[in-house]
Parts: structure tokens; sequence; C-alpha cells
């Protein structure tokens, strides 16, 4: 059986935005698509706002998904097809990091550790906008060293024999974050790419497990 989200919107008198996002909810929830929706009035449940760090209304969540400001029925229905999928976890991290909302991302990771593995198809596509990329990097940054990044360093050491450089050297750095000895091989192997890039931060990765060893 499909996962089917449940959704939370919490609202605000005279919200202008606010109706319109009930409505798509609603129309969602009578489709199937979403298995239940509450809905919380902000202004008589400050306490339930501020433990989520609701600033304003209208504000969404649909399984995982947060989403902030108005949002169309198409975008609520997309987001409700792609929840509890690890391309919709991809989805929504690249929205968030390429539309500078890195510190959204970086709260979604920090409470779900887990979905940090859904990240690394955009490190292992070279057209990822720089943006994206810089984005993901500091979301492993913040996983230095944890048994989540540990449990990559396979599928990292794959991707650091990518045919394109910036796929290797991506890869190279975050295994230099796992902390991890598994991490050695990949990195030492990467010493003599073709590429001065890949060398450089293959050494520095080295330098890394060596200082944490």
């Amino acid at each position: 059986m499909k996962n089917i989200p449940d959704a939370l919107l919490f609202i605000t008198p005279g919200c202008p935005h606010c109706p319109a996002v009930l409505q798509g909810l609603s129309e969602l929830v009578k489709q199937g698509m979403i298995g239940s929706l509450e809905v919380v009035n902000a202004a008589l449940r400050p306490e339930r706002a501020a433990e989520l760090g609701v600033r304003s209304a209208p504000w969404t969540r649909i399984g995982p998904f947060i989403l902030e400001g108005s949002q169309r029925p198409a975008e609520l229905k997309k987001w409700a097809e792609m929840a509890g999928t690890e391309k919709g976890i991809c989805e929504y991290l690249k929205e968030l990091l390429s539309t500078g909302q890195l510190a959204m991302a970086e709260r979604f990771i920090e409470n779900h550790p887990e979905y940090l593995a859904a990240t690394l198809p955009l490190i292992n596509d070279p057209e990822t906008a720089i943006q994206v990329r810089l984005g993901v990097s500091v979301l492993f940054e913040e996983q230095t060293g944890s048994a989540t990044l540990q449990s990559l360093v396979t599928k990292l050491g794959e991707m650091s024999q990518h045919e394109d450089h910036r796929v290797r050297s991506d890869a190279c750095h975050l295994l230099g974050l796992s902390q991890s000895s598994a991490a050695l091989p990949f990195l030492q192997q990467r010493l003599n790419d073709e590429h001065p890039e890949v060398r450089e931060i293959s050494e520095e990765g080295l330098e890394i497990l060596r200082a944490g060893s």
C-alpha cells in the first residue's frame, strides 16, 4: 500500500492566502492523497506554533516536508505524491538549497539525519548547480564523523571514481569528513588523479583522517 502522508496547516485570522491552501489540502484529503489534515489557528495556539518554529501563515507540513507561504494546488499535490520517497526528499532539499533556504535544509537534516543519503544524487550529477552542491556540502559538514555519514562511505567511494572531476572532487571532500578508516583506500587512489583539484582534495581528506586517528 502506498504511504499516504498526513498534513498539518497553521493559519491566522485575516491571512489572505490561508483559505486557498486549506481548500487545496482539503481536496487532497477527499482524493485520498492525504490521510488526515490538522488545522491550527496560530493566534489561539501560539505555544504550538513556537514549538514547531512557525513564524508566519500559511505554514504547511505534508509528511516530512515543510512549506512556508502560499502554495498552489499543484505544489501541494506534488509534495503529497513525493512524501515518503527518496526522490521526494532529494527534490525537496534541492529546492530549498536552490532558493537560498539553507537554514531550513539544515534543520530538516538535523531532525532527519537518515535523509542525508537522499542528497547523493545531487552530488553525483555534474550538472547540479554550484549553489546546491555547496549547500549539500554544508549539510554533510554538520554530520562530520557521524555514523550517518560513515554509512555512506562505500557509495561516496564509488562516486570518487566518477568520470567527471567535479563529482570526484566533491566525493573526496565528503569522504574526508566521514573520519572513517574505510575512506582511506578511496582517497589514496585519487592521489594520482589526472585532475589537480581532485588530487589536492584527496590529500586534504587524508590529512583529516590522519588527524582523527
